[in-house]
C-alpha cells in the first residue's frame, strides 16, 4: 500500500525523517514498556514523525491489516479525539491489541461497550449513564469516600509496611465502585479479580481467561438488574434498570457492557494513577513537601498527566482524511498515544518535570477532548485527591523501599507491586 510520502516500510514511511526508527518497533507490544514509558522513542516520534506508520504483521493483535498509524503529539491526539465522524471507535473498537488468535466476532462483540460506540448510539447511552456521574452526584460521595480513604490509610499504617498497590492504591476506587453499583463491600474483591483478569492478557502471573471474566461480569450484571427491579436502591444500577424498563433504550448487552467498563475504568486506571503518583512524589520530595503543606488544586491533574494510566486507544478512519500532513485512508487504524501527548514539549513547559502547580495543564489523561472524554473524571480526581490527602495527614513520611514491579501491558501504565514502609507520625508533646 502506498503512503503519500513514500512506501510504508518496517521503520516508518520511506523518505520520512522517522524512517530509521528501529525496525520492528510496535507501540502496542508490552515489552516496549518493560522499563516504563519509552520517553526517548516518543520524543523522537513527536519531533520527526508525529503521524507514524507502525507496521504489524497481518493477524497480530487480532486484526487482519498490516499495521496502523500512530499520532503522538498533543494537538493531533486532540484532533482525532474530537472528530468522531471521521475516526470511529466502533469499527475496530478502541482497544489497540487483542490476543493474536482472537476471533473477529469477539472483537465485534465489544461494540456494545460505550467506549467502543459512535454517535448516535454512544450519545444516547452516555446521556442515560451520565446521570450518576454529574458533579453534583459525585459531590454527594465526598464525605463517605474521605472516611474510606482515611480508613484505608490507617489500615496500611497499622501494618507498618507492605505492597502499596494492594493495600492503598487499589482500595479506594474499588470501594467507591462497589458503593456506586450497590455491590456489598465484602464482594468487592470479585470486581478486582474480574478487572485484573480482563486487563491482564499480557501478564503471565494473572490466571484466567479475559473472555470468561467478561462472561462472569455479564452474568453478575443480570443478577444485579433482577435484584434492583425487585428492590430499587439509590444507585446507578437502579437508574439504568429504570431507563431500560421505561424506554427500552438500554439492551441487556449494553447494561452488562457498561458494568464491564465501569469495573475496569473505575478501578484499574485510578489505581494506576495513585501508584504512579506515589513514585512521582518519592522521586520529587520537594513536591511532596509542597503537597503536604498546601494541597494545591492543580496537583491531581499533574499526577494524572505524569502517570498516563491509559497509554493509548485507537480509532478507525471512516473516510479518507489528511492528518498531520499524511493521507489516512478509509479503514486505516489510528492509535492515539496519550503517554506521548502528555509529555509533548509543544504543549507543556518542561514536561519531564513533575510540577504539581502546573497550570494550564492540557493533559489527555482522561482521553482528550470529544465525545469519549472520561465520564468518571470527577470521581477519579476526587479519589486521587482524597488518598493523597489521607497519606499526607497520616503517613507523611511514607517511603518506597524497593523497585516497583510493572504489570506487563501495551496500553496500561500499570504497577502491581510498590514496596513501601508506613512510619507513624511522631507524637507531639
Amino acid at each position: 500500500m502506498e503512503a503519500p510520502n513514500g512506501t510504508r516500510t518496517a521503520g516508518g514511511v520511506a523518505g520520512d525523517t522517522g524512517a530509521d526508527i528501529r525496525p520492528g518497533t510496535d507501540i502496542t507490544e508490552a515489552s516496549l514498556y518493560s522499563d516504563g514509558i519509552p520517553h526517548a522513542l516518543f520524543a523522537r516520534l513527536r519531533a520527526e514523525s508525529p503521524v507514524w506508520w507502525n507496521p504489524q504483521p497481518r493477524g497480530v493483535g487480532g486484526f487482519g491489516d498490516e499495521g496502523f498509524w500512530v499520532v503522538s503529539t498533543n494537538e493531533l491526539v486532540r484532533q482525532v479525539s474530537r472528530d468522531g465522524a471521521t475516526f470511529s471507535s466502533w469499527e475496530n473498537t478502541a482497544t489497540t491489541r487483542y490476543a493474536d488468535d482472537c476471533p473477529r466476532e469477539h472483537i465485534e462483540a465489544g461494540r456494545s461497550i460505550m467506549l467502543n460506540m459512535d454517535a448516535p448510539e454512544h450519545t444516547g447511552l452516555r446521556a442515560i449513564v451520565s446521570r450518576g456521574f454529574t458533579p453534583r452526584a459525585i459531590a454527594t460521595l465526598r464525605a463517605g469516600l474521605a472516611a474510606r480513604a482515611r480508613g484505608i490509610v490507617e489500615s496500611a499504617l497499622a501494618s507498618g509496611a507492605g505492597n502499596f498497590v494492594e493495600q492503598v492504591a487499589t482500595e479506594l476506587p474499588l470501594q467507591a465502585i462497589a458503593d456506586i453499583i450497590g455491590v456489598p463491600q465484602d464482594e468487592r474483591r470479585r470486581i478486582f479479580d474480574w478487572s485484573t483478569t480482563m486487563t491482564g492478557r499480557d501478564d503471565p502471573d494473572i490466571p484466567g481467561d479475559p473472555a470468561e471474566a467478561i462472561g462472569q461480569v455479564f452474568a453478575y450484571a443480570m443478577g444485579l438488574a433482577a435484584e434492583r427491579r425487585a428492590h430499587p436502591a439509590d444507585d446507578i444500577v437502579t437508574t439504568l434498570v429504570r431507563a431500560q424498563d421505561e424506554s427500552g433504550a438500554l439492551t441487556d448487552a449494553e447494561f452488562g457492557s457498561f458494568l464491564v467498563l465501569l469495573m475496569v475504568a473505575g478501578s484499574e486506571t485510578t489505581r494506576d494513577a495513585v501508584a504512579q503518583g506515589l513514585l512521582a512524589f518519592q522521586d520529587h520530595p520537594d513536591q511532596w513537601d509542597l503537597y503536604r503543606r498546601e494541597r494545591p488544586a492543580t496537583a491531581v491533574d499533574e499526577i494524572v498527566r505524569w502517570a498516563s494510566p491509559v497509554m493509548s486507544f485507537q480509532r478507525t478512519a471512516t473516510r479518507d482524511a489528511d492528518l498531520g500532513g499524511k493521507r489516512i485512508r478509509r479503514g486505516d487504524r489510528v492509535v492515539m498515544l496519550y503517554a506521548s501527548a502528555n509529555y509533548d514539549e509543544a504543549a507543556f513547559t518542561d514536561p519531564r518535570t513533575f510540577d504539581i502547580t502546573r497550570s494550564p495543564n492540557p493533559h489527555v489523561g482522561f482521553g482528550g477532548t470529544g465525545p469519549h472524554f472520561c465520564l468518571g473524571h470527577n470521581l477519579a480526581r476526587m479519589e486521587v485527591e482524597l488518598i493523597f490527602d489521607a497519606l499526607a495527614d497520616l503517613i507523611p513520611d511514607i517511603t518506597v523501599t524497593g523497585p516497583a514491579v510493572r504489570a506487563p501491558s501495551g496500553w496500561l501504565n500499570a504497577l502491581k507491586d510498590v514496596p513501601a514502609r508506613y512510619p507513624a507520625c511522631p507524637v507531639a508533646h
